[in-house]
C-alpha cells in the first residue's frame, strides 16, 4: 500500500496512460508534474572534456579504478543534464575499457546539442544563416555539404576482401595443415638430398595438404560472401527522399543532399531525414523506438520541454518514423553528427573477442599439436638411440607429426557449419558468420528485447469492459471475425465510438489482405481499435462515410482526450453525435450516465466503484486502458449545418454517457511461451531487457514464462505480506523487475548480486548503455550471452554480446551491421530453434572429430612399429591420405546430418571451461580404446597376409633394412622362397591395401557408434540416409582404389583376395558391442565412473 494515499500498487498499474518524465505513474485527477529548470544548467560553464579524457586514459593505463570512478562523478558535475542523456551516460558503464571512448562521444553530443533546442528559433536561424520562409539557397546548401559531408552515415569500416580471404586460408586449423604441408616438403627435400631414389610420398602429401587448405578456404570465403550480399539487401534505414525548401521553393531531393540549415517538411509515413528543430507542427508524432526504445509514439511541437535533447519535444531525430501529422523543421545535425550516427560510432568501437567455436578449434589445435610434437620428438630420440642416421630420424619425426594431423577435418568442420547455416536460414535465421552457428548453441543467457521479438509488434485489443463485465478478446496472430457480442447495445455503442473517434485508416489496395496484416496510417492504439472493429463489425470506412465527421479536437497531453462530432442519418431522423475517448478517469469525470444492458442509468457511486475495480484489474495486467463515451445532441439546438468550433467548443463536453473501457497490449507471439519453456528446460536464462514501462514488461514476462507463475518479486512479497518493500530481503524473491533509474544508481557489486541471486529478471526503462552494462555483467559470470535488438540503441550491446541477434523486419541498418545473426521473421521462437541447431552442430562436430581421430592410431602405429620393431612398413603415407581425404571424408561429413539426441534441449548449457570440443575423455575413447582395436585389426590383416606368403611374425622383426635394400634380391622366407626387391614391394603394397581395407571395415562400426554419445543405437535409429550412403560410399571407394587398373603405381595399392577382407570383421563387431555396452552403463548409472571417464 502507498502510505500516503492508501492506494495499492495495482491502482498505480491502472494509470499507465499517465506518466511523468520520471515514469512515475500519475494518480487520477492529479496535475501532471512539470520539470523545474536546472539552475546549474543555466549558470554552469560547459567545460572541455579533453583534460578529463587525458586523465581517464592515464588512469586506465595504470589500472586505477578508483580514479576512474571519481572521473565519473566529475563528468556529472562538468557536464549538465543536457550532456547526461540516456544514450551516452557514462555513469552506467561498468567496463572501464570503454571509458575514454564514451568521454569522446559524450563531448560530441554536448557540442552538437549545446543549445540548439533551447535558444529562440530566430537566434538559431541567424546562426545557421538560413531563412524560415525561403530556406537555403543552392549555393549555401552546396557549401554546407562540402563543409560537413553528405547527410549519410559513414559505412562501418569494412574488412578488405583479401584480408577475409587470407583469414579463411591461414586462420585456425588451416595453419596446422600449412605447417604439415611445409614439413612434408622438408621431408621430401631431406630424402632427395640423402637418397639416390627418394620416395615422392611426402611430396604428394604436401601438395594434397596445400590443395585441401586452399579448396576449403575458398569454400568458406564463398559462404561468408553470400551472407554479405544478403546483408546488402537490408540497406533500408536512410530515407531515399526529403521535401525541403530551397530558394523559396519546395522540392524533393535525395536525403543525402540535405544540408545543415535546410528547412524540411515531414508528414506521417515519412522518415525524418536529419536531426531537426521543430518550427511548426500539426498533430505530429514520431516513433523513437529504434533510437530510444520508447514503444509509444512521441508527440512533437515547437516548445522546448527539457534541457535534455532526447527528452525535449522540439527535436526530431534522423531516421525515426513520422507516425502521423505534419511538421516543418530546421536541420541542426546531419550524417555522422546526428544522435543515430554517434550511437552507430559507439557500437563500431567495441571489442567482440573470439567466438566460442574459434576458441574450441584453437584448443583442439593445441592438443593435436602437443600430441604430434611429443610423439614425433620422442621417436626421433628413440630412432637416433637405436642407431638410425639423423636424416632418417628427421624423416621419421616429420612422418609421425603429419600422421597425427587429421587432414580431412578442416573440410568436415567447414561443411558442417555451412550445412547448419543453410538449415537455420530455412528456419528464418540468417547467419553472417559461420562460427556464430555454434555460439548460439553455447548460449547460457539470452537478453531479449520485448517489442517485436517476444511480442507481435502490434497493439491489439485485449479486453473490453461494458455491461459491468470484463470481456477477453482474441489476441492471437490469426483472429477471426466474432459476432458473439452483437446483441449488446453497450458493445455496439462502444464499437461505434472506437471506429468514429479514430484517425487511423487502412492504406489503399489491401482488400484481399487479412485485416490484422493490413498497413494503417495512425498511431498503434488507434490502429488496434480500427482492426478490432473491422473484424467484429465489417467495413469501418463505409460506416465512417455514413457518419460524416464535422468537427474534431485532437488528443493532447493536457486534456488527455480526443473528441469528434458526426452527422448521423438513421431512417427516422437526423442528429449529431459527440464521441470521445481518452484517459479513463478523465472520461468518467465528464459523464453523468452509463449505458448498461441497454439502459442509460445514472452514474452512482456504486457504479463508479465498479468502474474503478475494472480499471484496476485491466491496468494491473500492464495494458493500456482507454475510456469511451458519447452524447446525442438535440437536433433543435444543433441542426444540420451547425458550425462547430473545435478551438472554443460550442457543444457539450460534460454530462456525457459513459460506454465502457477498452484495453490494449502488444500481445506475445503464440510460439514464445513454449520457446521460453524450452530454454528453461535447456538451462538457459531468458532475461527481458526493454525500454517499456515496468508494469507492462512484467505482465508480458509473466504471460510468456520469463517470470514463472510461482515466482514473486520483492513487490509481490511486500503486497502479499502487507509490508513495505524495503522490509523484504532482496534474495527472498526468485524474480526481479529492475527499473533503469535504479540500475543507474547500482554499484558493480550490487548488479552482480542481482544477476547471481535471481534466475528470472526483467530490466525495464533501460538505456543502450545499461543494456551493454547488463551484457558485460553476465559475461563476467562466464556466461555465453546472446542479445536481441532491433533499434539503433541496441547496437552497442549487440556488438559486445557473444552473439548479437538483430531483427530482419523491424531492425535498423545499424543493428543489423552490429549483429552476428538476423532473425528474418523477428520471432523469439526462431532463436530457440537456433540454439537447438547450435547445440546439435557442437554435438555432431564432436562426433565427427571422434570418428576422424579414431583412425589416427591405426595410421600412426605402423610408423612407430616401423621404427621400434624394425619391420617392413605396414601402411604407407599415400594410403593414409586415401583414408583421411577419401574414405573417411563423406562419413565424417554425414554426421553433420545426424538428428539430435533426446536430451539435447534438456541438458544445461555447456561449461566452456570444462566441456571442450575435444577433451581428455574424447581422446581417451578415440585413441586409447576404439583406436587401439582398429590398430589391432590392421596389424592382424598385415601379419595374416605376410604369414600366408611365408614371412612369419617373428621373422619380420629386424628385417626392415634388408627388406628396403635394392641390393638384396634373394631374401628368403620361411618356405624357402626367395624374394626380389620388386616382388617384396608388391607384397608390401598389398599389405598396405589390406591394412587400409581393415581400417575401412572397422570404421563402419566406428561411424555407427559415433551417431550417439548416450542413446542406444536402437533409440537413435538409422534414419540418417546421408550416413547410410556414407557406409556404402567408403566401401565402394576402397574397392575402387584397390582394384582399379592403373592406380597401383600412383596409390601403391594392389588387389586383395576376397578372403583378405574378412580378418577385420571380428574387430568391427567388437567395437560395436563394446561401445553399446559402454553407453548402456552410462544410461544405467548416470554420473558413475563410466560416464565420468568415457562420456565425451
Amino acid at each position: 500500500m502507498d502510505p500516503q494515499s492508501g492506494r495499492t500498487e495495482s491502482y498505480r498499474a491502472a494509470t499507465l496512460s499517465r506518466t511523468d518524465y520520471n515514469d512515475r505513474p500519475a494518480k487520477p485527477n492529479e496535475p501532471l508534474p512539470t520539470k523545474e529548470p536546472d539552475a546549474q544548467v543555466e549558470n554552469a560553464p560547459h567545460q572541455d572534456s579533453a583534460p578529463i579524457a587525458k586523465r581517464a586514459k592515464a588512469a586506465g593505463k595504470r589500472g586505477r579504478r578508483a580514479e576512474l570512478t571519481e572521473l565519473k562523478q566529475e563528468m556529472k558535475m562538468d557536464f549538465p543534464t543536457a550532456a547526461c542523456s540516456d544514450v551516452i551516460l557514462m555513469d552506467e558503464f561498468i567496463d572501464f575499457r570503454h571509458c575514454l571512448q564514451l568521454l569522446r562521444v559524450r563531448a560530441e553530443i554536448v557540442a552538437a546539442y549545446l543549445d540548439e533546442h533551447m535558444v529562440p528559433i530566430e537566434q538559431l536561424v541567424a546562426r545557421l544563416q538560413t531563412n524560415l520562409e525561403k530556406g537555403l539557397t543552392d549555393a549555401q546548401a552546396a557549401a554546407a555539404i562540402a563543409r560537413d559531408g553528405p547527410n549519410a552515415l559513414s559505412p562501418p569500416k569494412k574488412v578488405p576482401e583479401w584480408v577475409k580471404f587470407c583469414k579463411n586460408l591461414f586462420g585456425g586449423f588451416a595453419m596446422l595443415l600449412w605447417i604439415g604441408a611445409f614439413l612434408c616438403f622438408v621431408a621430401y627435400a631431406v630424402d632427395a638430398f640423402s637418397m639416390e631414389y627418394p620416395s615422392k610420398d611426402n611430396l604428394y602429401l604436401g601438395i594434397v595438404l596445400a590443395a585441401v587448405v586452399i579448396i576449403t578456404g575458398c569454400f568458406q570465403y564463398y559462404q561468408e560472401s553470400k551472407s554479405s550480399k544478403i546483408m546488402e539487401s537490408f540497406k533500408n534505414m536512410v530515407p531515399t527522399f526529403a521535401l525541403v525548401i530551397r530558394n523559396g521553393e519546395k522540392r524533393q531531393i535525395r536525403a543525402e543532399d540535405v544540408a545543415l540549415g535546410d528547412i524540411v517538411e515531414v508528414r506521417g509515413g515519412d522518415r525524418v531525414p536529419a536531426d531537426i528543430r521543430i518550427i511548426s507542427a500539426h498533430g505530429f508524432k514520431v516513433d523513437n523506438s529504434s533510437l530510444t526504445g520508447e514503444s509509444e509514439p512521441q508527440s512533437r511541437s515547437q516548445e522546448c520541454t527539457s534541457e535534455n535533447p532526447l527528452e525535449t519535444k522540439n527535436l526530431a531525430f534522423f531516421s525515426t518514423n513520422a507516425v502521423e501529422g505534419s511538421a516543418k523543421g530546421l536541420v541542426v545535425c546531419t550524417g555522422d553528427r546526428t544522435v543515430m550516427g554517434r550511437i552507430a560510432h559507439l557500437a563500431s568501437g567495441l571489442d567482440t573477442g573470439e567466438t566460442p567455436i574459434a576458441r574450441e578449434i584453437a584448443h583442439f589445435i593445441h592438443i593435436i599439436t602437443g600430441v604430434a610434437v611429443f610423439l614425433g620428438v620422442s621417436f626421433f630420440i628413440i630412432a637416433f638411440m637405436l642407431g638410425y642416421h639423423w636424416l632418417s630420424a628427421v624423416v621419421f619425426l616429420i612422418g609421425i607429426i603429419v600422421a597425427n594431423v587429421p587432414e580431412g577435418l578442416i573440410a568436415t568442420v567447414t561443411v558442417c557449419l555451412t550445412l547448419t547455416a543453410k538449415r537455420m536460414a530455412s528456419k528464418n535465421c540468417l547467419v553472417k558468420n559461420l562460427e556464430a552457428v555454434e555460439t548460439l548453441g553455447s548460449t547460457s543467457t539470452i537478453c531479449s528485447d520485448k517489442t517485436g521479438t517476444l511480442t507481435q509488434n502490434r497493439m491489439t485489443v485485449a479486453h473490453m469492459w461494458f455491461d459491468g463485465v470484463i470481456t477477453e478478446c482474441d489476441t492471437s496472430e490469426n483472429q477471426l471475425s466474432k459476432k458473439e457480442n452483437r446483441e449488446s447495445h453497450a458493445y455496439n455503442a462502444l464499437s461505434r465510438v472506437a471506429a468514429l473517434c479514430n484517425r487511423a485508416e487502412f492504406k489503399g489496395g489491401q482488400n484481399d489482405i487479412p485485416v490484422l496484416k493490413r498497413v494503417c496510417t495512425g498511431d498503434a492504439s488507434e490502429s488496434a481499435l480500427l482492426k478490432c472493429v473491422e473484424i467484429s463489425h465489417g467495413n469501418v470506412m463505409s460506416w465512417r462515410a455514413k457518419c460524416l465527421k464535422v468537427c474534431e479536437i485532437p488528443f493532447n497531453s493536457t486534456n488527455k482526450y480526443q473528441v469528434s462530432v458526426h452527422e448521423m442519418n438513421d431512417d427516422r431522423e437526423f442528429y449529431h453525435l459527440v464521441v470521445m475517448k481518452g484517459a479513463p478517469e478523465r472520461i468518467l469525470d465528464r459523464c453523468t450516465t452509463i449505458l448498461t444492458r441497454g439502459e442509460e442509468l445514472n452514474l452512482t457511486q456504486s457504479r463508479r466503484d465498479e468502474f474503478n475495480l475494472a480499471y484496476l484489474e485491466l491496468g494491473g495486467m500492464g495494458e493500456r486502458v482507454l475510456g469511451f463515451c458519447d452524447c446525442r445532441l438535440d437536433p433543435q439546438k444543433f441542426p444540420k449545418g451547425y458550425s462547430f468550433d473545435p478551438d472554443n467548443p460550442n457543444f457539450p463536453l460534460e454530462k456525457l454517457r459513459f460506454l465502457g473501457l477498452i484495453s490494449m497490449i502488444d500481445p506475445p507471439r503464440a510460439a514464445v511461451p513454449d520457446a521460453v519453456s524450452k530454454c528453461r528446460s535447456a538451462g538457459i536464462k531468458v532475461i527481458m531487457v526493454t525500454g517499456d514501462h515496468p508494469i507492462t514488461a512484467k505482465a508480458i514476462a509473466k504471460s510468456v514464462g520469463i517470470i514463472s507463475a510461482q515466482a514473486e518479486t520483492v513487490e509481490d512479497i511486500a503486497m502479499r505480506k502487507g509490508i513495505d518493500v524495503t522490509e523484504v530481503a532482496p534474495n527472498e524473491a526468485r524474480a526481479a523487475v529492475i527499473h533503469g533509474s535504479d540500475l543507474r544508481e547500482m554499484s558493480e557489486e550490487q548488479l552482480q548480486n542481482i544477476l547471481d541471486s535471481h534466475d528470472e529478471i526483467v530490466f525495464a526503462r533501460t538505456s543502450p548503455q545499461q543494456k551493454l552494462m547488463i551484457v558485460e555483467g553476465f559475461q563476467r559470470q562466464g556466461q555465453i550471452v546472446a542479445v536481441t535488438g532491433d533499434g539503433v540503441n541496441d547496437s552497442p550491446a549487440l556488438k559486445k554480446a557473444d552473439i548479437g541477434i538483430a531483427m530482419g523486419i523491424a531492425g535498423s541498418d545499424v543493428s543489423k551491421q552490429a549483429a552476428d545473426m538476423i532473425l528474418l521473421d523477428d520471432n523469439f521462437a526462431s532463436i530457440v530453434t537456433g540454439v537447438e541447431e547450435g547445440r546439435l552442430i557442437f554435438d555432431n562436430l564432436k562426433k565427427s572429430i571422434a570418428y576422424t581421430l579414431t583412425s589416427n592410431i591405426p595410421e600412426i602405429s605402423p610408423f612407430l612399429s616401423f621404427i621400434l620393431l624394425d619391420i617392413p612398413l605396414p601402411l604407407g603415407t599415400v594410403t593414409i591420405l586415401c583414408i583421411d581425404l577419401g574414405t573417411d571424408l563423406w562419413p565424417a561429413i554425414s554426421l553433420a546430418y545426424e538428428e539430435a539426441e533426446s536430451d539435447i534441449m534438456k541438458r544445461k548449457p555447456r561449461d566452456s571451461k570444462h566441456d571442450k570440443l575435444v577433451n581428455e575423455r574424447l581422446i581417451s575413447v578415440a585413441y586409447g580404446q576404439i583406436g587401439m582395436i582398429q590398430a589391432s585389426s590392421g596389424f592382424f590383416a598385415y601379419v595374416y597376409i605376410m604369414a600366408e606368403n611365408g614371412f612369419l611374425p617373428w621373422d619380420l622383426l629386424g628385417m626392415r633394412s634388408r627388406w628396403d635394400s635394392r641390393a638384396v634380391n634373394d631374401l628368403e622366407d620361411s618356405y624357402g622362397q626367395q624374394w626380389t626387391y620388386a616382388s617384396r614391394k608388391v607384397l608390401e603394397y598389398t599389405c598396405h591395401t589390406a591394412f587400409f581395407s581393415s581400417i575401412v571395415i572397422v570404421q563402419w562400426a566406428d561411424l555407427i557408434i559415433c551417431k550417439t554419445r548416450r542413446n542406444s543405437l536402437v533409440q537413435q535409429g538409422m534414419n540418417n540416409w546421408t550416413l547410410n550412403f556414407g557406409l556404402v560410399f567408403e566401401t565402394l571407394l576402397a574397392a575402387f582404389m584397390a582394384y582399379c587398373p592403373g592406380l597401383d603405381n600412383g596409390l601403391r595399392m594392389y588387389g586383395l583376395r576376397f578372403s583378405w577382407w574378412f580378418p577385420a570383421l571380428p574387430f568391427s563387431i567388437l567395437i560395436f558391442v563394446y561401445d553399446e555396452a559402454r553407453r548402456f552403463l552410462i544410461r544405467k548409472y548416470p554420473g558413475g565412473w563410466v560416464e565420468r571417464e568415457t562420456y565425451y
